[in-house]
């Protein structure tokens, strides 16, 4: 059954692979510990994740200190766009999806 689990993940990741534009990918635990990435490199997806993880981290404080009812504002997606690139970062129970797109 966990098998099945997994090829299911496997063929979402193939899926998104396949979307116009794609570049990297990037999936973390709740610590910020990489756990699959099409990085160049593990240093650079390492690198990256650290920044993930804090840039989500303080995106759910403000989210909280700015609205009355933190537990009805869950932040569930972050996106920042620039003029090349654009990343999602999007987390889901224990687990952290970084996706990176060209323009």
């Amino acid at each position: 059954m966990a098998n099945q689990g997994i090829n299911q993940v496997d063929e979402i990741l193939k899926d998104l692979q396949r979307t116009p534009g794609f570049k990297d990918y990037i999936i973390l635990n709740n610590d910020g510990i990489v756990i699959r990435h099409t990085m160049e490199s593990n240093e650079r997806a390492v690198q990256i994740a650290h920044h993930i993880t804090e840039l989500y981290n303080k995106s759910v404080a403000q989210i909280q200190d700015l609205f009355d009812h933190p537990d009805d504002n869950r932040v569930e997606n972050v996106r920042m766009r620039t003029e090349k690139y654009e990343m999602i970062v999007s987390s889901i129970g224990s687990y952290t999806l970084a996706v990176f797109q060209q323009e």
